[in-house]
């Protein structure tokens, strides 16, 4: 095997490693990852159960995780019901009646 050979082996090497470490593995991560759910943050809460503690018309305060979050909803609630958080937007959770 000539020197020539040998370069041109480790050039076509490197340049493969290169790709796959640059290219493909990025996009197989992306893949992967893209349809994840969030774990922490607001976007979080989506489908969490939370309970009704007080509630006026469309209105009112519920519990999560020990803490009160203002929260809006279509229907009528009454305290103790449990709701299921659809949205989030800025410090206000908009609930469904958990049937």
């Amino acid at each position: 095997m000539s020197i020539s050979s040998i370069i041109i082996v480790l050039i076509v090497g490197f340049v493969l490693f290169e790709l796959i470490e640059h290219v493909i593995f990025p996009l197989v991560w992306y893949i992967i990852v893209r349809n994840r759910k969030p774990l922490c943050g607001i976007e979080s809460m989506v489908g969490k159960e939370v309970k009704v503690k007080k509630w006026q018309e469309k209105g009112g305060w519920v519990s999560i995780n020990g803490e009160l979050w203002k929260a809006s909803c279509d229907v009528y609630l009454l305290p103790g019901d449990r709701a299921i958080i659809e949205k989030v937007e800025h410090l206000m959770l908009t609930v469904k009646k958990n049937v």
